[in-house]
């Protein structure tokens, strides 16, 4: 088999150039394509050159659906308006797609949903291998302790994050409501301000901290009397997160229709 050919969807934004410059890092894959919006300075330039690398021979396009058709694997680091767009071209060329953009509303869901109908679809809210290693250790410890632990969870990234609490900050209270047996929605607090009365017995407790340059940085704190169990992860950058993507890429090519997370790219269920 040949190398898997990997198509960066929004290549010219930070993530966007990690990806390219890890996909030309790793054994057994090349760039297959690159897209920005229409009207992007990048448009039209070769991928390697918006990276900061030697010319690849990738001109960067701007019709995913012509990325998809030169290409075994869509990755999306993009935006949530983009992803059911996505989504499509990745359905409509058979492609492969593996998404890692966080903030997706219940409408980009669906449309990845779709989707993985007839194509295999990676979607997870942070594509480290140490956080997806940290989500199991997250769920079990949940499952583990009694709702008198009280769980809060605590989330530093960058001052251009535009979404709070992070994907993997809510990926985190998934984990820990799931080893629970509850559903987050219903006993997630997302914010205090003011007087706001004792805790409540079983909420699951998010607080955000923007600053700076962070790649990343969660806590889950377990709390009771007289004791206190952390689970902390810190991304010194977000390299990780590029190389996470590129392991479920490959992973995906070829795998059957479906939607999977990076447990299953892991083998971690």
């Amino acid at each position: 088999m040949g190398d898997c050919r990997i198509a960066v969807l929004g290549c010219s934004g930070r993530m966007g150039q990690m990806l390219i410059r890890e996909i030309g890092a790793a054994e057994g894959c090349r760039i297959g394509a690159a897209t920005e919006l229409p009207g992007n300075a990048a448009v039209g330039r070769d991928a390697g050159a918006v990276a900061g690398l030697d010319p690849l021979g990738v001109t960067v396009v701007d019709d995913a659906g012509t990325a998809a058709g030169a290409s075994d694997v869509l990755v999306d680091f993009t935006v949530p308006a983009a992803a059911a767009g996505h989504a499509d071209a990745a359905a409509g060329t058979g492609t492969a797609l593996v998404v890692g953009t966080t903030g997706l509303e219940p409408g980009h869901t669906a449309a990845l949903e779709a989707a993985a109908a007839s194509v295999p679809v990676v979607y997870a809210p942070n594509m480290s291998l140490g956080v997806n290693l940290l989500f199991a250790v997250t769920e079990q410890v949940a499952k583990a302790l009694g709702d008198d632990w009280d769980v809060e969870i605590v989330e530093m990234h960058h001052k251009h994050k535009a979404d709070a609490p992070s994907g993997t900050a809510l990926g985190f209270g998934r984990a820990a409501a799931r080893g629970r047996g509850v559903d987050l929605n219903a006993v997630a607090d997302r914010g205090r301000d003011g007087v706001t009365g004792a805790r409540r017995q079983g909420d699951i407790g998010f607080a955000v901290l923007r600053g700076g340059d962070v790649a990343g940085e969660h806590s889950v704190v377990f709390a009771t009397d007289s004791e206190r169990v952390e689970i902390t992860h810190k991304a010194g950058s977000r390299a990780i997160f590029a190389r996470g993507a590129v392991r479920a890429a490959r992973w995906a090519a070829g795998r059957a229709p479906g939607l999977y997370d990076m447990a299953d790219v892991l083998g971690l269920r």
